[in-house]
């Protein structure tokens, strides 16, 4: 890749969920400008297994994707039956109805505090993700115009110092249930 890079083929390099050892290796080879991996207010697993440590040590900038938790934390799932048939989400652990149901009090909890800031849970969740550093570009998906729109407007609302430690309070309440991906892909992302 570094080859690539030296002509003129490639403008820079990126990994996807990669581990702090990886990414100091790869750093060795030739600067990383890019990690993507998930981030959000219920996948915050980079904040304490060295990767955004590591990232911004590196001066690597942060692409979380899935900011808005694969869609759980705008608050529109609510039972599993709220997915299409053949939406690939029943198939993750989160999505789990057991899983689902212990989950909601997190989406609920993100509800109230975007009423707070008079905004909805999905721009909360993205400023949220905003506001934990410059290095940050997330990368929610969106399929419909009114979703990119209403995630637009993340960039107007301003979280403070204590709102960020009131939201960081409030989700300290709830233990997320069920892993990122069922097993076969867990294996998959580096830890």
């Amino acid at each position: 890749m570094a080859e690539l890079v030296a002509a003129g083929k490639v403008r820079a390099l990126g990994l996807s969920e990669a581990n702090p050892v990886t990414l100091r290796r790869a750093a060795k080879v030739h600067p990383i400008a890019a990690l993507q991996s998930e981030y959000s207010l219920w996948s915050r697993e980079v904040e304490t297994n060295g990767v955004l440590a590591t990232c911004r040590e590196l001066g690597i900038v942060f692409v979380p994707y899935s900011p808005l938790g694969r869609g759980f934390l705008t608050g529109a799932i609510q039972k599993v039956s709220d997915l299409d048939p053949t939406d690939w989400r029943r198939t993750n652990p989160r999505f789990a109805e057991e899983a689902l149901q212990k989950n909601i009090k997190l989406a609920d909890a993100v509800k109230a505090l975007a009423a707070k800031k008079s905004c909805t849970p999905a721009q909360f969740a993205l400023a949220w993700v905003l506001a934990q550093g410059n290095d940050m570009i997330p990368i929610p998906g969106t399929k419909r115009v009114r979703y990119l729109e209403d995630n637009m407007g993340a960039l107007a609302v301003q979280l403070t110092e204590d709102d960020l430690k009131e939201t960081n309070a409030r989700l300290r309440e709830f233990a997320i249930a069920g892993e990122r991906y069922a097993p076969d892909m867990m294996a998959l992302v580096q830890q």
